[in-house]
C-alpha cells in the first residue's frame, strides 16, 4: 500500500428511506473514523423531495468534511423494478453532488464491500458493524442506530484497502470522464 499524507474518504450507502454515511480519515496508512451517520429521509413524502433533500445534505456532509474522495455502494439488484428506479436516482443524486464539487468516485458492490470488511461476502450487517468497530477502535457507544451509517463506513473502509491497488470497479473523476466512459447513458 502506498503511503499518503492524508486523505478523507466519505462513504455512501444509498437509499431512499435512509442513506447511511461515513467519514475516514487516513493518515499515512492509518485510517480512523471520524464520523458516521444518517440523512432520515422518512419525512419526505413525495420522492422528489427526497432527492432534493439528498442532494442538499450530502453538498453539506462534502462542505464540512472536505473529502479527497468519494466511495459508494452500488445499487444490489432486487425484483422491484419501481424500487430499484427510486435507488438508483437517490445513488445518482449523491454521485452528482460530489461530481459537482470534481470529487473522484469509485463505486462498489455490496459483496465486495462486506468481503472487504469480514471475508465473507455474505456477512449481516451486524457482523460487518462489528468488524469495523473493532478495526477503527470505536466504541460500542458510536455504534449507530441504523446501520446504514456502518454500511457507508464499510465502503470508505473497502476504498481505503483498495489504496495503492490498480481500480477495478467503476470510478469517475469528474462529468467529462462520468460521459467518456458511459457514451451509451448519454443522449447526443
Amino acid at each position: 500500500m502506498q503511503p499518503v499524507k492524508e486523505k478523507i474518504i466519505l462513504g455512501i450507502d444509498p437509499g431512499t428511506t435512509i442513506m447511511g454515511y461515513g467519514v475516514l480519515r487516513v493518515t499515512g496508512v492509518k485510517p480512523e473514523m471520524i464520523a458516521m451517520g444518517i440523512i432520515d429521509l422518512r419525512k419526505f413524502g413525495d420522492h422528489y423531495l427526497k432527492l432534493r433533500h439528498i442532494h442538499e445534505r450530502v453538498l453539506s456532509i462534502i462542505e464540512s468534511y472536505l473529502p479527497d474522495e468519494v466511495a459508494i455502494e452500488a445499487p444490489f439488484f432486487g425484483k422491484n423494478v419501481q424500487s430499484m428506479l427510486k435507488l438508483g436516482r437517490a445513488q445518482g443524486v449523491a454521485m452528482a453532488a460530489a461530481l459537482s464539487r470534481d470529487i473522484p468516485i469509485t463505486e462498489y458492490a455490496p459483496l465486495k464491500i462486506k468481503m472487504a470488511i469480514t471475508g465473507n461476502g455474505q456477512a449481516s450487517k451486524e457482523q460487518v458493524a462489528d468488524m469495523l468497530q473493532r478495526m477503527l477502535h470505536f466504541s460500542k457507544a458510536d455504534m449507530p442506530t441504523f446501520m446504514d451509517a456502518t454500511d457507508a463506513l464499510a465502503a470508505a473502509y473497502c476504498h481505503y484497502l483498495q489504496m495503492g491497488r490498480p481500480a477495478v470497479e467503476k470510478s469517475y473523476r469528474g462529468w467529462k470522464d462520468f460521459i467518456a466512459k458511459n457514451p451509451d447513458k448519454v443522449k447526443g
